[in-house]
This record gives structure tokens, C-alpha cells and sequence, in this order.
């Protein structure tokens, strides 16, 4: 008997061969019709998401993961103009990424084309289903979407407003496809499912992600994990300083490109650190401190080794003194995942130095960490985040959704 992978992974990949030739127009009416349909459908989609948040909660979920979990009404407003968002930018498919001609004539073009049918393993974020449908409808790839368990009363509904709208638009259902079944083994095989499936992106917590890049046997691009860096210059502005901390830390502690360390030179630590200590505690921050943090700002937890490495994704953050930008490199570098790092200087040369020597997807000077995101970026909307360096790196819009081909026209050339 055909399993529930086997099935859906025969109709995706039927569905990426229609979708890598559908024109730009036929795509951006699919992608109004699915905005559309979310609305129509968002008594059923709220309803569904207020079932798996009250499980959530029964199951002691932590704030911070329940917080990702929520979509109410203005969240689902929210995703469906994301998806007429989508239709404002430009098609990648087909775009000529270089062209030249041979000395014996051949004309050769290198062309973006769609990856084929992508897989998509995430925790408990509903958007990314709606984020990961279009973007990948606008490329022109199918997509398989195995999403957590604990979200899956709200992806069940959203996929079933999303299938409709397909239909309606005269596409294969297909093209977008949620794998229902929540138990752990789906995952196991979905990793090996190289038939099918031409690349695997997780998107969720370092656990997940390790679990896929170490056995997964389609490629994958590995996204997510941000043990991100605010650095505070000895020649920072201190207003500038405490404002991009408490945001890139505060705003969102349960996403990636949220901060989970914060490092300042010592040469202002004794000013600045009790200033950013009161404003970072104010917003209910727990700090855990190096000892001479712990110096200068009393009744802070000591550090651990492992606070410089973990990724809270909580109102917890990490702080340590360090000596300049040179042991700042070297921290990051010991400890960061490359996601996103900041510096905060009005030093121009150490600004550059940051910029150039920093290992990471986003580096910054003078801005949040929480700008590393495909609708910031203006990509209208993100399929994740990419801490590698192949086939990209940072956030992923509709072109790292693309591969390329080339074309070549001859005229009976054989040498």
C-alpha cells in the first residue's frame, strides 16, 4: 500500500512540472486567490489555531514558543498580504543571469529555473506555511510541508484554504501539500525521500536541525539556529547601544535573529553596563554575567561556559566584558552560529574591521538584529533563514528559491 509520502511526493512532483512553466500572471492570481481564501476561511483558521494553543498550554509549553504559535485575526491579515506582497516583485524564473558567445558561435545562457519540489520541516510556526506555499508558488516549486504537532490544527486548516484557492486558479492541489501524519518516523522518511523531494529546508530549533543535516539523505540548506551577538564599542553612543540591545533582544525572544549575547568593551563597562542592565531587567531579562559583569552590576547569575553557546530563544540573555573588537572576533567566531552579528561604534575603522572579519549571513553597524528577515530585506516574505554558504546564505526570497540551467543554440557546431 502507497504510503501518505509516497502519494503526496508522486503529485508534487507532477505539480512542479506544470508550475515551473506557468507565466508570472498565472502565478500572482494564484497568489490572490490564496490570500482571499485565507480571509474567507479565517473563523475556521483562528478556530483551529485557538485548539492547538490551548493544547500547547495543557502540554506546559513555554511563553516563548506559544508566543510563535498564536495566530489570531491581524496575524492572519498579516500572512495573507505577505502573499499579495509576492505578487509586487518580480519573477525569477527565466531571468538571464549572464550570457556570452563562444569563439565558435555557441550563444550560452545561464538561466534561472525552479528547484523541482521542496520539503519543508518546521516547529510550531503556522506563517510558515503560508510563507513557504507562496514563496515557493511564485518560483515555481511544489512544496511538501511537514509542520510541528503542536500546530497542527491550524496547518491543517490553513492548507485546506490554500488547496482551494489552488483549484479555483486551475492548478494541481499538489503544488502545496501538508504531510498529516505527526509522529516521528514521518520525519525519518521524509528525510530519505530522494525520489521525490530535490532539497529539505528545516526551519526550528537546533535540535531539529542537527536531526536533519546529520541524517537526511536529500540535500538540505540548513536554516535557523542564531546565536547572535550585540558587541558594544567603547566608542559606541550609549543611547544607540541600549536601544538596539533591548530590541534585537526583547522585541521577539523566541525567533532567530533574536540577540542571546551581549558584549562590551571594558573600557565602558563600568558606564554603560548598568545602564543597559536596568533597561534589559525592566523588560523582565534574565542576565547571566561573566565575573567582572558580575562586578560591576551586583545580584546578576554568573555565567556558565554554556551560556556562551546557547540559543535561548527566551527573555534570557548572556553578557559578557571584553577587551575590543579583536576578542570580539574571536568570540563570535568560538560561539556564533553565522547568523546575525552587530556592532555598535561610532569608530569607522573598527566598524569595517567588524564588517570585513565577521564570519556571519548578516553583519551589522548601528542596527538590530531583528531586521535579518526576508520581508525587512524586502523579499516580501522568507522561506528561512541560511547559516551556510551553499547554494545561500542569509534570508531566502523567491530567487535563492531558484537554481539555474544553461542554454545553449548552436548552428551545427560539433568542435
Amino acid at each position: 500500500m502507497e504510503s501518505e509520502l509516497e502519494r503526496k511526493g508522486r503529485a508534487a512532483k507532477a505539480a512542479s512540472r506544470i508550475l515551473a512553466n506557468l507565466s508570472a500572471k498565472q502565478k500572482n492570481e494564484a497568489l490572490e486567490r490564496m490570500a482571499k481564501e485565507l480571509l474567507a476561511h479565517k473563523e475556521e483558521i483562528v478556530s483551529a489555531n485557538q485548539r492547538d494553543v490551548h493544547n500547547a498550554r495543557a502540554k506546559g509549553l513555554k511563553g516563548s514558543l506559544i508566543n510563535r504559535l498564536l495566530l489570531d485575526e491581524a496575524g492572519l491579515e498579516e500572512i495573507s498580504r505577505g502573499l499579495l506582497d509576492l505578487t509586487g516583485l518580480p519573477d525569477p524564473v527565466g531571468e538571464v543571469v549572464a550570457g556570452w558567445t563562444r569563439p565558435n558561435r555557441l550563444q550560452i545562457q545561464q538561466i534561472r529555473v525552479p528547484i523541482g519540489v521542496v520539503g519543508m520541516i518546521y516547529e510550531a510556526r503556522p506563517n510558515v506555511t503560508v510563507d513557504a506555499a507562496g514563496l515557493c508558488l511564485k518560483s515555481g516549486n511544489a512544496v511538501i510541508l511537514r509542520g510541528g504537532s503542536e500546530a497542527i490544527e491550524s496547518n491543517l486548516a490553513l492548507t485546506r484554504a490554500l488547496q482551494g484557492a489552488l483549484l479555483k486558479a486551475g492548478l494541481p492541489e499538489g503544488a502545496v501539500q501538508l504531510v498529516e501524519a505527526t509522529d516521528r518516523e514521518v520525519v525519518n522518511q521524509m528525510l530519505r525521500l530522494n525520489k521525490y523531494l530535490d532539497v529539505l529546508i528545516p526551519r526550528g530549533g537546533e535540535g531539529l536541525i542537527r536531526l536533519v543535516v546529520e541524517n537526511a539523505t536529500v540535500p538540505v540548506i540548513e536554516t535557523g539556529t542564531g546565536n547572535c551577538h550585540v558587541f558594544v564599542d567603547r566608542d559606541a553612543d550609549f543611547d544607540k547601544g541600549i536601544a538596539i540591545t533591548v530590541n534585537a533582544k526583547t522585541q521577539r525572544p523566541g525567533v532567530c535573529n533574536a540577540a542571546e549575547t551581549l558584549l562590551v568593551d571594558r573600557e565602558i563597562a563600568a558606564e554603560f553596563l548598568p545602564r543597559v542592565t536596568d533597561a534589559l531587567i525592566g523588560k523582565g531579562v534574565e542576565l547571566r554575567g561573566c565575573p567582572e559583569t558580575v562586578g560591576i552590576v551586583p545580584g546578576i547569575k554568573p555565567a556558565t561556559e554554556d551560556d556562551w553557546a546557547t540559543e535561548y530563544l527566551d527573555l534570557i540573555m548572556a553578557v559578557k566584558v571584553v577587551s575590543g573588537v579583536e576578542e570580539v572576533i574571536d568570540h563570535i567566531a568560538a560561539y556564533g552560529t553565522k547568523h546575525s552579528e552587530v556592532i555598535v561604534t561610532e569608530n569607522y575603522s573598527r566598524a569595517r574591521k567588524f564588517l570585513q572579519e565577521v564570519d556571519a549571513a548578516a553583519v551589522y553597524v548601528n542596527a538590530s538584529t531583528r531586521f535579518t528577515d526576508g520581508g525587512r530585506f524586502g523579499f516580501g516574505a522568507e522561506i528561512g533563514i541560511s547559516t551556510q554558504k551553499l547554494h545561500a546564505r542569509g534570508p531566502m526570497g523567491l530567487r535563492e528559491m531558484t537554481t539555474t540551467k544553461y542554454i545553449i543554440l548552436g548552428e551545427g557546431q560539433i568542435v
